[in-house]
Formats: C-alpha cells, sequence, structure tokens
C-alpha cells in the first residue's frame, strides 16, 4: 500500500546572528492510515517536523528534502495555492498553545465555521449546526452559549478543545497533533483521544501525535519514533516501547515516574555527544 506521507531527509534551518541553526536533520518516516506518536525533549525538532510538512515554518527557515510528499503530491514544489487549498482541508495541525493559535478578535463560531466553509460548499446554518455538533463532541457543555464567545473568555484546556474541534471539522486526511491534550484534564483527554481514535479507525485518517507523554503515546499510537538534537535515534512499535534499545529512550523511560515506587535518588538523563551526530 502506498503510504499517505513519505518524509525523507528532512533538514529544516534557521539562520541567526550566532551562525545556522539545525532544528530537524535528517528525518524519514513514512505513514500510513495509522497513529504515529513523535516523542523527545523541548528542542528535539518535534514540532518543526510538523510544521514543515504543513508548511508553516517561517520564511527566514530552509527546508530541505530528499522526499516529502502527502498521497503523490510533493509539498516542497506545491504553490502557495496549492498549500492553502491543503492545509485545514486534507491536512490539519492541532497547535500547542490556542492562546496564539485563535483570532482574538473573533468568536469561536466564526472561526470554526470559516474552517469549514472555506473547503465546504455549506450553507451558514449547516455550517453552525455542525460547529455546534463538534464543540459537543470535544465535550465542550453549552456549545451554543461558547459558540458566541471570544477566545479570551474560555479557559486554556477549553481553548484547547476549540483548537481540536477547528481543525476535525473538515475531516482531515492527515492530522498533526501537536500536544494535543496537554491542557486537558484526564477524562476530557480521554473523550479527545477517543475522536481521534475513531476519525483513524472509520475514515483512515493518518495520525501523527506530538507528545512528551510516554505512557500516553504507547498506549494510544501504533508506531513511536524518538527524537533528540534533531535526529531520530529511534523507530519502535508502541506495544514494544519499554523494551527500547536506545540508551536515550532508556534515560526517558527511566524518567517517568511510578506510583507506590520509591527512588531515591531521581533519575537523570546522561545525554552523551554521539546521541547528537
Amino acid at each position: 500500500m502506498t503510504p499517505l506521507l513519505t518524509v525523507e531527509d528532512l533538514r529544516v534551518s534557521f539562520p541567526t546572528r550566532t551562525g545556522l541553526i539545525e532544528a530537524v536533520r535528517g528525518v524519514s518516516f513514512t505513514l500510513g492510515r495509522e497513529r504515529l506518536g513523535i516523542v523527545g525533549e523541548s528542542g528535539s525538532g518535534k514540532s518543526q517536523t510538523g510544521r514543515a510538512i504543513m508548511g508553516l515554518t517561517p520564511p527566514q527557515a530552509t527546508i530541505s528534502a530528499k522526499t516529502l510528499t502527502f498521497d503523490g503530491l510533493d509539498l516542497l514544489t506545491a504553490g502557495a495555492r496549492e498549500r492553502r487549498a491543503l492545509r485545514g482541508n486534507r491536512i490539519a495541525m492541532i497547535l500547542q498553545d490556542p492562546k496564539y493559535s485563535l483570532n482574538p478578535v473573533m468568536t469561536i463560531g466564526r472561526q470554526i465555521v470559516e474552517t469549514l466553509r472555506t473547503h465546504r460548499r455549506v450553507s451558514g446554518a449547516e455550517a453552525r449546526s455542525r460547529a455546534l455538533a463538534m464543540l459537543e463532541a470535544v465535550q465542550i457543555r453549552e456549545p451554543t452559549r461558547v459558540y458566541d464567545l471570544y477566545p479570551h473568555e474560555v479557559s486554556g484546556g477549553m481553548g484547547q478543545r476549540v483548537m481540536i474541534a477547528m481543525m476535525l471539522i473538515a475531516e482531515p486526511e492527515l492530522l498533526i497533533a501537536d500536544e494535543p491534550t496537554s491542557a486537558l484534564d484526564v477524562t476530557v483527554q480521554l473523550d479527545v483521544l477517543a475522536i481521534l481514535d475513531r476519525l483513524v479507525a472509520e475514515r483512515g485518517m493518518g495520525l501523527i501525535f506530538i507528545s512528551h507523554d510516554l505512557r500516553l503515546v504507547s498506549s494510544f499510537c501504533d508506531r513511536v519514533i524518538v527524537m533528540y538534537a534533531g535526529r531520530i535515534v529511534e523507530e519502535i512499535a508502541a506495544r514494544d516501547l519499554k523494551q527500547a534499545k536506545h540508551p536515550y529512550t532508556q534515560g526517558l523511560l527511566a524518567c517517568m515516574p511510578e506510583i507506590g515506587a520509591d527512588r531515591h535518588p531521581l533519575p537523570v538523563l546522561d545525554r552523551k555527544p554521539e546521541w547528537a551526530r
């Protein structure tokens, strides 16, 4: 089966006063109709990998790859108009912080409806109905009231759910979820994961799930990519994550708290220079 997404030797670099910073260095993977987890510390290149696929990297950055294709379309050579037609439609990305991702001068309902009507020919009434249904699906109480609120009038967790609703409303084929449940409590987190799981299972959506939560990734995803210093150091089946071979992955797992365990002193991740080479 042809992969939905193919990434080969992806590189993203940024010019700075002190020289070129390589945020992503030679990342390669394929994605089918499955759930792929990407884990690693802050600054490991997880989000920049997702943004490069979406075409949301800042203009001063340099992006290169041997292959970067989505459903046969070369994303490196696609024009700006073609990219805009893809974003929010066939490819969507849930960003980390709703405070900076939602438009502060537009109501929540208007932003969700705008996303839908940009890519689907639906009436205003149908768009409103679908937006309310999606707000309800991500466990927002009183969706009719929240529909007319502005982003600053909702909590961080509710804003995160609004972002998820906005990105799912057009039913994308590929969803990049960057820490989508970090601001949610456990019960809502499970509901959101159930929605994503259903979309993968029923619609054949491909999902890239970026997270720091190794337990969540190991239980929810099919495969896991571990990144360090812009590179992939290990790729493993999610169910086998506890049997990871790379010392960096083992170190991350060792730092996870265990209920009832007496761990003194707490483990510290000992980073090796050769891991970044």
